[in-house]
């Protein structure tokens, strides 16, 4: 029985640049480059520097991944690429960075949607995810509340997802009405150390009986972050009560739908991923509910909650354990491709979708 391939997994999409490098399940290493402050000067990303630096970073963090490691160039097996959602400039980069490695080394591409790396995220901390489970996405640019079964075969069930900002973004742009430095999430978190939960009544948006019980929406939320700094002009800021009450309020939409979705559907398991899972109250207070439900709780450590390059290998590892088919080297980047499969080329969908039909049952 042959072993299974070391996954070069590269990512792109964003301002991070990363590489990873996963075998059978297990991550052997990693390494991301950051041009987040260079970004932070504009108060966001500027997708042309996100793209100048991933020119720049690709080379050296294949190889700082290698190192941590201990591999050569040689051992890689498979690589697996960002092919989107995100920037296409920054896709572009890695994804011409990821077929020149393929070409150069005669071995398979594979396609990744940048989402299901985020599911896929959990399993090199937890190990396989349960057949089915509930994921709630949350990051900066999504927010989405998904059943999932096999991520290598099946097709990904979306229950609800945004209809405007994410929670993400919700915090970055209330940070910046607080006077506080982007990235917005972190500093939310950081101030509403010292807040009171309780002080500023922010609404929790679709969360009224006749609502979408999976849908989100937090452009009204932010909204209402920036009219109540604006009540404040003239006078001081109390930024911690304001961090620490659009934190709960954020945390506690999110967390409530999430268990909602479990128990209705009857999922004895709740996987949040992406980078506002790496916020402390978001996590307190799944645990809780959940806990209160009978709903095991799995959360990636924040350092694979956000972009990595791990996340991308350990999706093409799992491709590669399903038999999916690898990607033409013509394979082009989507950067606003709805999550659907893991594989973000129609080669490996097709594969899929054919080994979902022919399995028993539908889902």
């Amino acid at each position: 029985m042959c072993a299974a391939p070391v996954v070069l997994g590269i990512e792109s999409s964003c301002d991070e640049t990363g590489a990873g490098l996963v075998r059978d399940g297990r991550l052997l290493g990693h390494a991301v480059a950051s041009s987040m402050d260079e970004h932070a000067l504009f108060g966001g990303v500027v997708p042309e520097i996100a793209a100048r630096a991933h020119v720049h970073a690709l080379g050296p963090v294949v190889r700082r991944a290698l190192g941590e490691a201990g591999l050569r160039m040689a051992d890689i097996g498979v690589v697996a690429v960002t092919t989107g959602p995100g920037l296409s400039g920054a896709l572009q980069v890695g994804l011409a960075g990821a077929k020149g490695l393929a070409y150069a080394l005669g071995v398979p591409l594979y396609g990744v949607h940048h989402l299901a790396r985020h599911v896929a995220a959990d399993t090199l901390a937890h190990g396989p995810l349960p057949d089915p489970c509930v994921v709630l996405i949350v990051s900066g640019g999504h927010t989405s509340l998904l059943l999932v079964r096999d991520l290598g075969r099946d097709r990904i069930v979306h229950l609800g997802d945004t209809l405007d900002d994410a929670a993400g973004e919700c915090f970055d742009k209330a940070a910046r009405v607080f006077g506080l430095p982007y990235p917005g999430g972190p500093a939310i978190d950081r101030a509403a150390r010292v807040g009171d939960p309780r002080a500023v009544p922010f609404p929790r948006p679709l969360t009224g009986p006749h609502d979408d019980p999976y849908g989100f929406s937090f452009s009204g939320l932010k909204t209402a972050a920036a009219r109540w700094a604006e009540r404040h002009h003239g006078r001081a800021l109390p930024v911690a009560d304001g961090a620490a009450s659009l934190q709960e309020a954020v945390a506690d939409v999110l967390t409530r739908k999430a268990v909602a979705a479990c128990t209705a559907h009857g999922v004895g398991t709740l996987v949040v991923v992406g980078g506002v899972a790496a916020n402390s109250r978001v996590r307190a207070l799944a645990e809780e509910r959940c806990a209160a439900a009978g709903i095991v709780l799995r959360v990636p450590p924040p350092r694979l909650c956000t972009d990595n390059g791990a996340m991308i290998a350990a999706v093409g590892d799992l491709l590669v354990r399903a038999g999916a088919e690898p990607a033409p080297l013509d394979v082009s980047v989507d950067p606003s491709a709805p999550l659907e499969y893991a594989a973000l080329h129609p080669v490996a969908r097709a594969a899929a979708a054919a080994g979902a039909s022919a399995a028993a049952g539908a889902w």
